[in-house]
């Protein structure tokens, strides 16, 4: 008997127990609205952002060929190091172009003498030729003498040049200034025989190009929106490039539009875009695949929410927005694009003055009223958090300091 009780008890106490629980859970008419934190949306000035997708290119590329015919017998730069223009590379046995320049040199000196001596003749002749002493046709040979010995110099000059630039080309140089790659050819190769044979690779990184692609349809929908009057193009001085890298990391450094394409790629529909930036730590590198924000326009009445306020679902995206009477509605938007700060831009489906819930949403039902609050960006959450366990480290210290005299006085 007394074990019945015992159970009838304890099945009382536990329905008393879920009638609580249920009792708690349920809102009654004087329960508080569930707390949301709401933003007022309001026009401001923005820049659209496109991000478009891009590939690194250097700035000036040149390959380095052999110009004459031999055996490299020394290779003189560090791979992968920067050269300047004119700095010495490779050196080709210069021995044969050394010899033909020699006998270049002594063919003119040959037909240097070979002019003297006509000039003495020539000069010699002229007074005899006046008084009838040779006669004319003497003196007809030796002027075709001189001017003969003439075209002899000139064209041994053109030789001996001709030789002397075979020579230089045997000390191959640096044609730009950059960052010179591995070597194509080892000490002992024969190059140049016959076609020029690359030797080396140097491309000019800093600065350094990024080509983007732009679909021809997105950039047609901007310019019809420009000449609409809802967007105004970005002038030179506002319009900002910054980049993404392939670890999601953003460039520390901006970069300026060059051009855009005059026609688009058959293949793609694409439309390319050149922009050029600043890379003296030589973080890109050519071939590199990054993404581009561009500021291509600028909207004067934009109306930006936190990202976090918009839901996506298959029918699009909305916001939860407070009414009238504190009550939340949904409002399909459609977005824009993206602001730097991470903020969506809504096109269409908010006006100035509405109310957006940003935190909360959870809470939140159509229809159901809320207690609307001002909502704090998380940076000023996360430093409120970190200064509150600082200043309860000290209040903890303090009791303990205040505690420990009291002890030693009880002991």
């Amino acid at each position: 008997m007394r074990i019945f009780t015992s159970f009838a008890s304890l099945g009382a106490a536990v329905l008393f127990s879920i009638l609580a629980g249920c009792g708690n859970q349920a809102q009654g008419p004087g329960a508080q609205p569930p707390e949301v934190a709401v933003i007022t949306v309001a026009p401001e000035r923005l820049g659209i952002v496109n991000e478009l997708p891009g590939r690194v290119e250097a700035n000036r590329i040149a390959q380095v060929r052999a110009r004459v015919a031999g055996i490299v017998q020394k290779r003189v730069f560090v791979e992968g190091s920067d050269v300047k223009q004119g700095q010495v590379l490779f050196r080709i046995d210069p021995r044969s172009y050394q010899a033909s320049y020699q006998s270049a040199d002594a063919a003119l000196a040959r037909a240097e003498a070979n002019l003297v001596q006509a000039n003495l003749k020539l000069q010699r002749y002229k007074p005899l030729v006046a008084i009838n002493a040779i006669s004319k046709q003497e003196f007809d040979d030796a002027t075709a003498a001189q001017k003969q010995a003439a075209a002899d110099v000139a064209s041994a000059k053109s030789a001996r040049t001709n030789a002397a630039l075979n020579l230089e080309y045997a000390t191959v140089t640096a044609p730009i200034s950059g960052r010179i790659g591995r070597a194509l050819v080892t000490e002992g190769a024969l190059v140049g025989q016959g076609d020029a044979t690359p030797l080396a690779n140097i491309q000019q990184i800093d600065p350094i190009y990024v080509n983007l692609t732009q679909s021809s349809a997105e950039l047609m929908q901007l310019r019809q929106a420009m000449q609409n009057g809802k967007l105004q193009g970005a002038s030179k001085g506002e319009m900002k490039i910054k980049l993404v890298t392939e670890d999601g990391n953003v460039y520390p450094y901006s970069g300026k539009l060059l051009f855009s394409d005059i026609s688009a790629d058959e293949s793609t529909g694409a439309v390319t875009l050149r922009a050029l930036f600043p890379n003296p730590k030589r973080l890109l590198l050519p071939g590199m695949f990054v993404r581009a924000q561009l500021e291509q326009a600028i909207n004067e009445q934009a109306i930006a929410v936190p990202q976090q306020a918009v839901q996506r679902t298959q029918d699009g995206a909305s916001v939860m927005v407070v009414g009238g009477e504190d009550k939340i509605e949904v409002r399909r938007v459609k977005t824009n694009s993206s602001t730097p700060d991470g903020r969506w831009i809504i096109s269409e489906g908010l006006k100035p003055g509405d109310r957006v819930v940003v935190e909360g949403l959870q809470k939140a039902r159509p229809g159901m009223p809320v207690r609307p609050i001002p909502w704090q960006p998380k940076s000023t959450d996360s430093q409120a958090q970190s200064s509150q366990p600082k200043e309860e480290k000290k209040t903890s210290a303090e009791t303990a300091a205040a505690a420990k005299p009291a002890q030693e006085s009880k002991e």
